[in-house]
């Protein structure tokens, strides 16, 4: 897999997280599990040099 698909994919999970958190109590496992999975796909797509400033629609 070449790394533009990579980041491609990347970029595709950062949004359904997003719209799966948006969905979810903030209270709640599910939550706090998808959080994670959103901090990790941040600094991936942070360190990859993709800007967030768009895409990122929860701003933790």
């Amino acid at each position: 897999m070449s790394e533009k698909e990579m980041l491609k994919i990347s970029v595709e999970e950062f949004s359904r997280v997003q719209d799966w958190m948006e969905m979810s109590d903030k209270n709640s496992e599910v939550y706090k599990s998808l959080r994670k999975r959103y901090i990790d796909l941040k600094v991936i797509l942070t360190a990859s040099g993709i800007n967030l400033t768009e895409i990122d629609r929860i701003k933790e």
